[in-house]
């Protein structure tokens, strides 16, 4: 029997995110994240010990990163927003993808790394930045208190973000070679719940499900979320935590010169003959970085 080929959830209203990003540019646009994206991609580019010619910017905000590329990249194209998802590019057209901060809001993101994966050439790269893991953790658990505790039961407020594991498992899906994913936590900090939302709205980032609650939440339902959020993610000095989890991936296009995983059982050393013939050096330790 034939089998229906599966549908993606639509879990976001692009519509009403193009028209919330075009609103925060017009009002003045948050854009700390992106920009650390953004420099963040070409510090990472310039770690490609290889040339690309052609480019694509896949939906990312403004101008920022395509200016950023220009004198690494031969020429950057970008790709505009699209409510449908569709990328309209030509198979093997490209060296490089990029794309920075818009995958989080994608409804079919295993179908647009396909498209993707299609457009590269061999050994054409997918370099990528988006929002996800424990990102605004501490809005989400906020919010679903309060609600729970003034109005009976919690609504749909903060986006599902995907985490490492997940996005690795799309690349690997999608046909990519080499698939590496890594993150960046942001830790910002904030007067109140109330200055985190309003740059949130400057980000062109508030709630566009299309599950959402389509009703003025209750302003004590809001007050309360505003005290949970003190009471539980606060410093001594009274201001409050938000965190960004920017999560990278990057794959490339199969290509005879990549390396190869070995089969199994062509290992000509053991694993316990490695370990046994060698030891820590003394005073031996790792290192522990904040941001």
């Amino acid at each position: 029997m034939a089998t229906t080929p599966a549908t993606a959830p639509v879990l976001f209203d692009r519509a009403s995110l193009r028209a919330r990003l075009a609103r925060a540019q017009a009002a003045g646009a948050a854009t700390f994240l992106l920009e650390r994206a953004t420099e963040d991609m070409a510090d990472r580019l310039l770690a490609v010990s290889r040339g690309f010619s052609s480019a694509a910017d896949i939906w990312t905000p403004g101008d920022g990163l395509a200016d950023a590329l220009r004198g690494r990249v031969g020429s950057v194209d970008p790709i505009g927003f699209s409510e449908a998802e569709a990328l309209g590019l030509p198979p093997e057209s490209l060296d490089l993808a990029v794309s920075a901060l818009a995958f989080q809001f994608v409804n079919d993101l295993p179908g647009v790394l396909t498209q993707i994966r299609r457009a590269l050439k061999p050994d054409g790269l997918l370099l990528a930045a988006m929002l996800g893991g424990d990102t605004l953790t501490e809005l989400r658990q906020s919010f679903a208190a309060a609600e729970a505790e003034c109005e009976g039961g919690v609504s749909p407020r903060v986006a599902p973000f995907a985490d490492l594991r997940d996005i690795g498992a799309l690349l690997q899906r999608a046909g990519f070679a080499l698939p590496v994913t890594d993150v960046d936590r942001v830790v910002v900090r904030y007067a109140s719940a109330f200055a985190v939302m309003a740059d949130l709205r400057r980000m062109g980032a508030t709630n566009v499900l299309r599950e959402r609650r389509h009703t003025p939440t209750r302003r004590a339902t809001m007050l309360r979320m505003a005290q949970i959020y003190g009471e539980r993610f606060a410093d001594p000095d009274g201001r409050i935590r938000a965190t960004f989890d920017i999560v990278w991936l990057s794959g490339w296009a199969p290509h005879e010169s990549q390396p190869k995983p070995l089969k199994p059982g062509s290992a000509r050393a053991s694993l316990e003959a490695a370990v046994k013939g060698t030891s820590p050096s003394p005073g031996g330790g790792g290192s522990t970085r904040m941001k």
